[in-house]
């Protein structure tokens, strides 16, 4: 009835709540007021709530438990999105292919890369355009050597999450294994593990419309339709020369840029973006 008859609104944008303390805690948004502080690393929030869930961070704390495999989760909306692992929901459909997905992230990523052909981000060091921030941010440790997930046990740092993921599995058994019933093949990613069902169950659902040849994953079909085109995506960052495959260049540029006295490490693949290849 307080919701009804407005007596605890919102002077800034008129919503309207039970009582008081929500209220107050609703009003922290407005102002920016974060009066809670975590005695580890200092950042702020506004509720006590959500710096609980920030601090199992530190402790490893995670309460909510799968009845299925036993992984373990931070926060119960965690625990909600995996459990769809073990139904199969697949609440997210994409508008414009017969895909589902389980969460609105991967939805919203499968349409930037099969559906849109919009390059937005560019390298600073070589100009090559992606799709989406974290490709560029991926691709920029080629050219940094950065490696930005290091192991809380020992002194091992790594470039890429799963990288890390599955560092923590062999090394320090920490985390879970994904594994096949069928053959008993581990994975430390279940996208992994569901590529690989796909191939047991014999489900190709990328489909080349060139020659209607059908493959497993969307990097197969890729690089499957190098085939049918003569564009060469990578150039060589010391000759200029350019190449159709990125394992064509990587054997190419270690002589060439010894050749010239380049450090193979910093100079990698440049696909062309502003200049047009020679002939073109």
């Amino acid at each position: 009835m307080n919701v009804h008859s407005s007596k605890y609104k919102c002077t800034e944008c008129g919503k309207c709540f039970q009582d008081k303390q929500v209220l107050t805690r609703h009003r922290r948004i407005h102002s920016g007021e974060k009066l809670f502080e975590c005695t580890v690393c200092g950042k702020h929030f506004t509720r006590t709530d959500y710096l609980a869930v920030h601090s199992r961070i530190y402790s490893g704390e995670k309460p909510f438990k799968c009845h299925e495999c036993d992984r373990a989760f931070s926060q119960s909306g965690h625990l909600a999105i995996h459990m769809r692992v073990h139904t199969g929901d697949k609440p997210y459909k994409c508008s414009m292919c017969d895909k589902s997905f389980s969460q609105s992230g991967h939805l919203q990523r499968h349409k930037r890369r099969m559906h849109s052909n919009r390059r937005p981000y560019d390298c600073r060091y070589c100009g090559r355009l992606f799709k989406t921030h974290h490709k560029l941010n991926c691709h920029v440790y080629t050219h940094t050597g950065a490696k930005p997930y290091s192991c809380r046990h020992c002194s091992d740092c790594s470039t890429w999450r799963d990288q890390l993921k599955t560092h923590l599995l062999k090394s320090h058994s920490e985390g879970t294994w994904f594994t096949f019933h069928i053959c008993l093949k581990r994975y430390s990613c279940s996208g992994y593990l569901k590529t690989h069902l796909l191939r047991h169950e014999g489900v190709k659902p990328y489909v080349c419309y060139e020659c209607l040849k059908s493959f497993c994953t969307a990097s197969e079909l890729k690089s499957h339709q190098l085939k049918h085109s003569d564009f060469k995506h990578f150039c060589c960052g010391s000759c200029g020369k350019y190449f159709k495959r990125k394992c064509y260049i990587v054997s190419h540029f270690t002589i060439c840029s010894e050749k010239l006295g380049f450090d193979p490490e910093k100079w990698l693949f440049v696909q062309p973006s502003t200049r047009s290849q020679p002939g073109m």
